[in-house]
């Protein structure tokens, strides 16, 4: 039975206008439980539009130079699905481009946390329960958690736009760019509830959600691929792409944000209207059961089953990722061969080996920093179903802790090298069949894909040694996976110091196809990685569950 059916009624307390009531404390308890992930994820988005700022200020101090790197973003198709077409070649307009690429993408991510945290893992673990048969309303931890979202994208906004303003940007496309970005935050806050109100659990509830944010990137990064003024339809099919034709400090279009303000508004009310009509616990897409006699053989049968859809999912998304790059790379090529700006930053992302080898190790090594967030998330799987008392049933049978805990670590690891894999036949497709190569061309970009697997299983042994270690600073494993995957976008454009490019250890790694592989970083990184995620899992085993 679930606890709506014992909850106090809306008469029995008149105060429960609309089933608001205890909004505000539970507005409350969310910024409280959210006093350090909230602050830092606002902080870093303000930091790397800082440090874009402050970058850009040393690298393109004169006109000419703005306009020449301008000019090579915007012709270059490759570069500009990555970081989106130039709109102006001024301090302000620069600033805008470099921050909206990245940044709209960590204002959608921080939003879904949010939102699913504050909704779907509070009923996971029971405590939406205890407070339902209390005197609070029935929307009002929906509510709360978008006021959560709110109070976030303000701050992000706010800050934002006091920072590029600071840099040189006009106060005009200054607010446009903090208010851009924080309409996405809203936009996807609202996709995150939607989502939470149709699954069963947190887990699918953020792979639901995460799979429309993955769609409005393809989407927005294919419309930029082949338009260079972002007029493409597919770039317009998506809010990343009504981001960026907002142009801050390019002659904004500021009624593009009433767009994603009804956006906002379409899917909370939506939301709303799901959140009435459904039983606490429960979902308008339940599991399927599974088959009467049961198939799932033992601890490692469970973890892939419990992680399936996500490796599929994340498999397909990877395929269709490299088989886009590796179609455009050899036209790109083309295109970059005479701009000497353009060459410099694909140098410092690929390598020194020819063009078209570094374009392609550029792309193999920005979507191996993307699948260090599935490695991480795989590996917190753990703490979900630890958090939501799952894992004391399963412990309670025959099943060890180390090889419960195995089993989650086994499949981020394995998991791993499928997702790449599919990257890396797909991209190798793309680019064989444009090249006229498939044949050669192949085993060469499958290889460089595959060379990222390392790198990726460090980010996995991290996640572990903080589950096992400090399961209550497991969120810090994102930071560090979104930390690498910031240097390794941002780093390259804005000619990072050497040392902070070395935090990152796809740094380590050498940039393939084309430049030389020597087993010695493929080694440490995997001997590292194994070293973490064993350590996590001896200190699983003494800690107690919970």
């Amino acid at each position: 039975m679930t606890a709506v059916a014992h909850a106090p009624s809306a008469r029995a307390f008149p105060g429960r206008r609309g089933g608001l009531a205890g909004t505000g404390t539970l507005l409350r308890l969310a910024l409280r439980r959210d006093r350090v992930m909230m602050p830092v994820w606002v902080l870093a988005q303000t930091a790397v539009v800082a440090g874009t700022g402050s970058s850009l200020e040393k690298l393109y101090d004169t006109a000419a130079k703005r306009a020449d790197v301008a000019q090579s973003m915007t012709t270059n198709s490759s570069l500009r699905g990555l970081y989106g077409p130039v709109f102006q070649d001024t301090v302000g307009g620069l600033i805008a481009w470099r921050s909206l690429g990245f940044g709209t993408v960590l204002a959608a991510l921080m939003s879904l946390i949010i939102v699913v945290r504050h909704t779907r893992e509070e009923e996971d673990t029971g405590r939406q329960e205890l407070l339902s048969s209390a005197v609070v309303g029935r929307r009002a931890p929906l509510t709360a958690a978008l006021l959560a979202a709110a109070v976030a994208n303000a701050l992000l906004a706010l800050l934002v736009a006091a920072t590029a303003s600071g840099y040189g940007a006009p106060a005009a496309g200054s607010l446009a760019l903090g208010l851009t970005l924080g309409a996405v935050g809203m936009a996807f806050a609202g996709v995150a509830a939607v989502a939470a109100q149709l699954t069963e659990s947190a887990r699918p509830a953020k792979g639901l959600a995460g799979a429309v944010l993955g769609l409005a990137f393809v989407l927005r990064t294919a419309g930029d691929v082949v338009s260079d003024d972002g007029s493409s339809p597919l770039g317009w099919a998506s809010p990343l792409g009504w981001a960026e034709n907002v142009r801050p400090a390019a002659g904004e279009r500021w009624w593009i944000l009433l767009l994603l303000a009804a956006l906002t508004a379409a899917t909370t009310a939506t939301a709303f209207a799901l959140a009435g009509r459904r039983d606490l616990g429960a979902g308008f897409l339940p599991s399927r059961p599974g088959p009467p006699a049961g198939r799932i053989g033992g601890t490692y049968g469970l973890a892939l089953r419990l992680q399936r859809g996500s490796l599929l999912g994340w498999a397909a998304g990877f395929a269709v990722a490299g088989l886009v790059f590796g179609a455009i790379t050899d036209g790109a090529a083309e295109l970059m061969d005479d701009n000497e700006q353009t060459r410099a930053i694909i140098d410092r992302m690929g390598g020194h080996q020819g063009l078209t080898d570094s374009s392609l190790a550029a792309m193999t090594g920005i979507l191996g920093m993307v699948a260090a967030l599935f490695a991480v998330g795989s590996v917190l799987r753990l703490r979900s179903e630890e958090t939501a008392g799952r894992a004391e049933p399963v412990l309670a049978t025959a099943a060890g802790r180390l090889r419960w805990a195995g089993s989650h670590l086994a499949v981020a690891f394995l998991g791993t090298v499928a997702v790449l894999f599919s990257c890396g036949v797909a991209m190798g497709v793309g680019y064989g069949a444009t090249a006229g190569g498939l044949g050669d061309e192949l085993p060469r970009v499958l290889g460089a894909s595959l060379a990222q697997v390392p790198a990726v299983w460090l980010a996995a042994g991290c996640a572990m040694l903080l589950f096992g270690a400090l399961p209550r600073a497991t969120p810090v494993a994102w930071g560090v996976a979104g930390a690498w995957l910031g240097i390794g976008w941002l780093g390259p454009s804005v000619e990072l110091p050497q040392w902070a490019m070395n935090l990152s250890p796809f740094s380590h790694l050498p940039k393939l196809p084309g430049a030389e592989a020597h087993a010695a970083p493929f080694l440490w990184l995997t001997l590292l990685a194994a070293a973490l995620a064993g350590a996590g899992l001896l200190a699983f085993r003494r800690r107690d569950i919970g």
